[in-house]
């Protein structure tokens, strides 16, 4: 391949900037010309890149967000948002393109390869909810975030004697509240993967906890659990145990900050594997991490992959918080 192109979609995540890096310089250091294509499947749609080269992506590999702007694109779900953007692709004389992001941007990825452009697609996305993956670039960083800031809202918490019920993000998946509702030392934490009850999993356990002394208590909620809302489950717990409870929805706070180490380095890794697979005329590929290796998937089998929640974890942190 002599051209190939790099484009973040969907969500943005720490460390998309560090794998933009990766892929830039890796394709440049291979004799290739790299084109940047600005906010996702729209830009390019509309055209909307440019050349990059090795000074392009300096001091970016720090930064949160993405250099290259990203954008959902409702049009590319049509034939002809594709067909437009397949034209771009032969008009530029693009061989092949990187794609960063989630399952969204890797079933783009997808109708891109079946149409002619070979992709490879690799995890960008916070949720860490991408089932041939072990691990995608953003969780580490946002996983902190979260930490720090219910480590702020512990200080009020334990001053007022209250409950705090946080919402975290993560969609349908529950890794993020799961790994930060540990790290926090949560008295509960509720994720769409496992049933629960209020009165048996917030309030008993709330109430089991006062007589053992404690007086404040963190409850973490992933944003997909269907519970009426953290309010009005603040407001419940509130008009049940007497405990005075507030609500907060972290929000996008989550996804911003500078990268961690570990999602500057997977990222790293993986835009250079995306690059050299590209280099051997390998498309229609989903870059993962499976037990710390960085290996490579068909995307439609990918894509038919599910991924399940740790219970062993989620036991253990249930029978540590009590």
């Amino acid at each position: 391949m002599k051209t190939i192109a790099v484009l973040t979609s969907g969500g943005d995540a720490p460390g998309m900037n560090a794998a933009v890096r990766a892929v830039v310089r890796t394709g440049c250091q291979n004799g290739m010309k790299v084109l940047g294509i600005r906010r996702g499947y729209t830009g390019l749609i509309n055209g909307d890149m440019f050349e990059m080269n090795l000074r392009s992506v300096s001091d970016i590999i720090h930064r949160g967000g993405t250099t290259l702007y990203s954008a959902r694109c409702p049009e590319f779900k049509t034939q002809e948002g594709i067909d437009k953007a397949v034209a771009v692709c032969k008009k530029v004389g693009i061989d092949g393109i990187v794609v960063i992001g989630g399952d969204g941007s890797f079933r783009g990825a997808r109708d891109l390869s079946l149409n002619g452009i070979p992709c490879v697609a690799m995890p960008g996305t916070i949720d860490n909810d991408i089932a041939c993956c072990d691990y995608t670039v953003g969780y580490d960083t946002a996983m902190n975030t979260i930490m720090e800031m219910v480590d702020r809202i512990r200080d009020t918490t334990e001053s007022h004697d209250r409950c705090s019920v946080v919402e975290v993000m993560g969609r349908s998946a529950g890794h993020l509240a799961l790994n930060a509702g540990i790290a926090v030392g949560a008295t509960t934490i509720l994720i769409p993967e496992v049933e629960f009850d209020i009165e048996r999993d917030v309030i008993a356990r709330m109430r089991a906890t006062q007589k053992t002394g404690k007086k404040h208590f963190i409850i973490i909620v992933a944003e997909g659990v269907e519970c009426g809302g953290v309010e009005n489950l603040a407001k419940k717990i509130q008009e049940t145990t007497g405990v005075e409870s507030r609500a907060t929805v972290l929000g996008h706070v989550q996804r911003g900050g500078s990268p961690t180490v570990r999602d500057r380095v997977v990222a790293s890794q993986m835009g250079n594997y995306c690059v050299k697979l590209l280099q051997k005329d390998i498309g229609n590929r989903v870059v993962a991490m499976q037990k710390e290796k960085i290996v490579d998937f068909d995307i439609y089998e990918a894509l038919n992959m599910k991924k399940s929640i740790d219970l062993e974890l989620y036991k253990i942190a249930h029978e540590i918080s009590i």
